[in-house]
């Protein structure tokens, strides 16, 4: 069972994945951004993976890409078993889990030692003209505030999720995309193509009253509109990578086995502390 109040109404989630693919053209640029991100870090990586899985809510898209990988959907319970893979990736779901350290544990324990794992999600700064203009325009308009942009991790937070799910060596960066669209509404359309729209579990369960939405795009063009009266979506896609532990990765070195005095190092003199002083 995940501990605590749900964040996402899960049948919700796979309504807005299904509509977005029967879309004529389903807006899935930010996977394919992401897929090129994913293949791009394979590469660095001097490892021929021979096990892989991916963790996806859209796995055709990531079946072209990855055609050796097992498909997974990202539900609460993944099939995955344990140590049967040398790579996983958690591919654009991640932000959607009720209980993401659980999501990363089951990964951890699919792994083999020495086993890859490489997550992408949305980051905190998604989405932030967007929350505010929102924001905004409600409690103008209503005198209240609702649950309607996903509340999203921040690099630091998540960063160290990979440690607490026993990963080594872990690492967490990001990178921002910045798209143009001609209104909020286009922008708003779009996230439905994406199959990104509102599926909080504390959401309204009515249509948001349609003043709140023109207030909203007022408020967005108002403060981000460019010359041309276009306006900016911020994208920020997080990338988790760490390692299933291993007796041949490198490891930090115990407190005070150094070899080398740091003042030597620096080539610099070491001033003893005076008496009743207290270090800066």
């Amino acid at each position: 069972m995940t501990p605590g109040p749900l964040l996402t109404d899960r049948p919700a989630l796979e309504r807005n994945r299904a509509r977005a693919l029967a879309l004529p053209a389903p807006a899935l640029f930010l996977h394919e951004t992401a897929i090129a991100e994913v293949q791009e870090r394979l590469e660095t990586v001097n490892r021929t993976f021979t096990d892989a899985a991916v963790v996806s809510g859209f796995p055709a898209l990531w079946q072209q890409a990855l055609p050796q990988a097992r498909m997974v959907a990202d539900a609460e319970v993944l099939d995955l078993a344990p140590a049967s893979l040398d790579l996983v990736v958690h591919a654009m779901a991640l932000h959607w889990a009720n209980d993401p350290v659980g999501q990363i544990v089951q990964c951890r324990r699919a792994l083999r030692p020495d086993g890859l794992f490489l997550a992408l999600l949305f980051g905190g700064q998604t989405l932030q003209e967007l929350r505010a203009a929102l924001a905004e325009a409600e409690v103008q308009v209503t005198g209240g505030l609702s649950p309607r942009v996903l509340p999203m991790g921040e690099i630091r937070d998540l960063g160290a999720l990979l440690q607490r799910a026993g990963l080594a060596l872990p690492v967490a960066d990001s990178f921002t995309q910045r798209v143009l669209y001609r209104d909020a509404f286009h922008l708003m359309q779009d996230l439905r193509a994406m199959g990104e729209g509102n599926a909080l579990a504390a959401r309204l369960r009515r249509p948001t009253r349609r003043a709140v939405l023109l207030r909203a795009a007022e408020i967005y063009a108002q403060t981000h509109a460019g010359p041309d009266g276009r306006i900016p979506a911020t994208f920020e896609i997080l990338c988790l990578t760490g390692w299933a532990p291993h007796d041949s990765q490198q490891k930090p070195l115990r407190p005070g086995s150094a070899r080398q005095r740091l003042a030597d190092a620096l080539n610099t003199s070491e001033l003893p502390l005076r008496k009743g002083s207290q270090p800066g």
